[in-house]
This record gives structure tokens, C-alpha cells and sequence, in this order.
């Protein structure tokens, strides 16, 4: 498997985006979050997995807690070949829906509750 194939499986999914970022990472996001990462320079890849796959996926050779977000059971490979394709576009279906499921929508005003809060109290009049 290649980034090509990575990145042309990861644009099918709807509303999925890609962005350079951090040098030669390539992101793929739903609603502004990451849902699969590939390396350009030094091939690699990340995802997020449920708990019971991420267990199982670190003890594969070349599969390993992805750094800084391994704790959000989000793993790395080391190699892209390191999964089957087939078992890989699972994995990357999965991630992108876990992570849709908790992307936001349309972004919404925030509400201004502290002007409101001081505005409501009342003052004691003399």
C-alpha cells in the first residue's frame, strides 16, 4: 500500500478533508479533527481505535502507542505495510467514524453568560 491509496481511501469518507501540517504530516480530518495521519517523508501512519483494538494492535511488530496521544488509544505504524489493506481500511473507517461522532457541526456563537450574569444581578438600591 502507498500514501496514494491511504489518502484516495481516506478522501471517500463524506465531508473528509487533508492538510499538511507539522512539516510532512498529512491530516485527514472530519469538522476540523484529526482522524488519520500518514508520514510523506518517513512513511507512517496514525489512527484512533477502540480500546480492545488498540490492546490488540500494540502487540503487532511495527505497532505501537502513537506518541503524544497514545493514552486516546490512537496507535502508530511504523510501516504502512505493517496491517493487511484490507484489515487497514477498517481501521481507518472506524477512526474516521469514532471521530465524526464527536466532531462539531456547525460551529455556534458562544453565548456571552458572564455579561449576562453581571447584568442580572441585582444592586441594592439606598
Amino acid at each position: 500500500m502507498s500514501v496514494d491509496s491511504i489518502r484516495s481511501y481516506c478522501l471517500t469518507f463524506p465531508h473528509a478533508t487533508e492538510k499538511l501540517q507539522w512539516g510532512d504530516d498529512l491530516c485527514f480530518k472530519i469538522g476540523g479533527k484529526i482522524f488519520t495521519i500518514v508520514g510523506l517523508d518517513d512513511p507512517r501512519m496514525c489512527f484512533k481505535c477502540t480500546p480492545e483494538i488498540f490492546a490488540e494492535l500494540i502487540e503487532r511488530e511495527d505497532v505501537r502507542p502513537a506518541p503524544y496521544v497514545g493514552r486516546y488509544k490512537w496507535v502508530m505504524l511504523d510501516r504502512l505495510d505493517a496491517v493487511p489493506w484490507d484489515e487497514l481500511e477498517d481501521l481507518i473507517r472506524q477512526s474516521y467514524e469514532m471521530v465524526a461522532a464527536k466532531a462539531p457541526g456547525k460551529k455556534t456563537r458562544k453565548k456571552k453568560s458572564s455579561s449576562k450574569r453581571a447584568h442580572s444581578k441585582k444592586t441594592k438600591r439606598v
